[in-house]
């Protein structure tokens, strides 16, 4: 989390003391307002908040009517949870390149576009937006949907407007490590109202029996259950409270950081496609070598990582999908059903190459907000010692 204080302790206990948890039938209360003030904040006609950025995916997926028969495009470097909402709407994930900005290379996007493809998901990873006009370009080209996740991009933006506002859906996460947190939660957008009406059915099990569905344009169906509570809502209207001024000081530490470091021989940075709409969560340098990478991350103080070593955010370590492991049942897996014979299911470990090669040569560095000023500038000068250390070696110049 990046802050939080008094002001969502005193929201939580408003709502135990108003004894109003449940946010079903309490309209007009926590989780209500802040959907219309997320929708506002974004620019977006509908928000719905449910119980994390995965099920934010699967419902906008839903509310896109994306199901067996479709294929749908995902990077192959987020969280797997990309690749599994996907799978879990009973369509099948095609993986595809990265480039130098770790989103979506939209080349290798449209050189996978079969009569299959019905959607694309652009991720904006560690708060860098992905090429939104190449990729809407392209969508519109070939009538395909897009879906943005943002759920590490809580606010960011692209070319002045807000990230999960460009696709046809937007998805979002407030977990602990996110922009905005109520330790788990998630919401997804969108302009369409026959998506936001899909999406709100899928999300409620109990929809049948709710007041709301009275005026939809839609039959009920029963579906999943992603609710939350009023007490996450709570938070969240006060996290977003805090979004602003959370990005601000986020992108003045990031141009500090690039500021003090630019020109110095051996350093280069990830190439961004909107500087000023990045969330400013990540600084992000690319080596010539993975052994350069290696070294500069390693050195002390730097406290960098390196991405392809992340265990869980690289395709490669997406066991479940790559294995057609899905689901609890052979019946419900969607690599099993006849609609999608003949769709593109066989995966293997080195199948992007150039993903592999870029996030090993890439170095990430966290930022922390309200650190003392002391401790950005020893770490400046950490990352200085080390290419500086790299290039008396003679790896970089």
């Amino acid at each position: 989390m990046y802050r939080i204080g008094q002001e969502e302790v005193d929201a939580v206990a408003r709502v135990i003391a108003g004894k109003t948890l449940f946010r079903v039938n309490n309209a007009g209360q926590e989780v209500d307002n802040f959907e219309k003030e997320w929708a506002a904040a974004i620019g977006a006609e509908y928000a719905l908040c449910v119980s994390g950025g995965t099920g934010a995916l699967i419902c906008a997926l839903a509310g896109m009517g994306i199901g067996p028969g479709d294929e749908v495009i995902v990077p192959g470097y987020t969280f797997m949870a990309t690749a599994l909402a996907v799978a879990a709407v009973g369509a099948i994930p095609v993986i595809a390149e990265i480039d130098d900005t770790l989103t979506l290379d939209p080349r290798d996007v449209e050189e996978k576009i079969t009569p299959q493809t019905k959607a694309v998901i652009p991720v904006h990873i560690n708060g860098f937006p992905a090429d939104m006009e190449s990729l809407t370009a392209i969508a519109g080209k070939y009538g395909l949907k897009i879906l943005e996740d943002c759920c590490q991009a809580d606010g960011g933006s692209y070319k002045g407007k807000r990230l999960g506002s460009w696709g046809v859906a937007g998805a979002y996460s407030f977990n602990d490590y996110k922009i905005l947190t109520a330790g788990e939660g998630g919401a997804m957008v969108t302009d369409d109202p026959l998506i936001y009406e899909r999406a709100l059915v899928f999300h409620d099990g109990g929809a049948s029996f709710r007041p709301y569905t009275s005026g939809l344009s839609i039959p009920v169906f029963a579906a999943q259950q992603y609710r939350i509570s009023e007490v996450t809502g709570a938070i969240l209207r006060v996290q977003l409270s805090r979004l602003e001024g959370i990005l601000s000081d986020l992108r003045a530490l990031k141009r500090q950081y690039m500021e003090e470091l630019s020109g110095e021989p051996g350093i280069t940075f990830l190439r961004s496609n909107d500087i000023d709409g990045d969330c400013g969560t990540t600084l992000g340098f690319i080596f010539p070598d993975e052994a350069s990478a290696q070294a500069f991350a390693g050195t002390d103080g730097v406290m960098g990582g390196i991405p392809i070593n992340s265990g869980k955010h690289v395709y490669s370590n997406w066991e479940p999908i790559l294995n057609h492991n899905i689901w609890h049942h052979p019946a419900f897996n969607p690599f099993n059903l006849e609609q999608n014979k003949g769709l593109r299911i066989d995966y293997s470990v080195d199948m992007c190459p150039a993903t592999l090669d870029i996030l090993k040569r890439t170095v990430l560095l966290p930022l922390q907000l309200d650190k003392p000023e002391a401790e950005a500038a020893s770490r400046i000068d950490a990352c200085r010692r080390a290419v500086r250390s790299l290039a008396t070696a003679g790896v970089v110049s």
